[in-house]
């Protein structure tokens, strides 16, 4: 069943390379959704199955060597539309 999750990531996860791991991320995992900056976070929309979610959200709460993530807030919501690959909004 498809499952969507919301999750803003805080810290110095600007400038660093943060959205274009998690889109690299995402090809592994096989999530689909989208990446953007947010002021000083960064906002990650994931759909999929729930096992995968869950997977990409650890990998996101770790985040690459370049990125130092403080803290994350998720929000699980019922999928409005169905997304079938995933991107990078500016």
């Amino acid at each position: 069943m498809l499952k969507q999750l919301r999750i803003f990531v805080r810290g110095s996860v600007i400038g660093v390379g943060f959205r274009a791991w998690v889109k690299y991320q995402s090809k592994f995992v096989k999530v689909n959704g989208w990446v953007k900056n947010m002021g000083d976070e960064v906002e990650v929309l994931l759909q999929g199955e729930e096992k995968d979610i869950k997977n990409m959200t650890s990998r996101i709460k770790k985040g690459p060597p370049t990125a130092n993530v403080i803290g994350t807030e998720e929000i699980w919501e019922p999928p409005k539309e169905t997304l079938e690959s995933f991107e990078i909004k500016k």
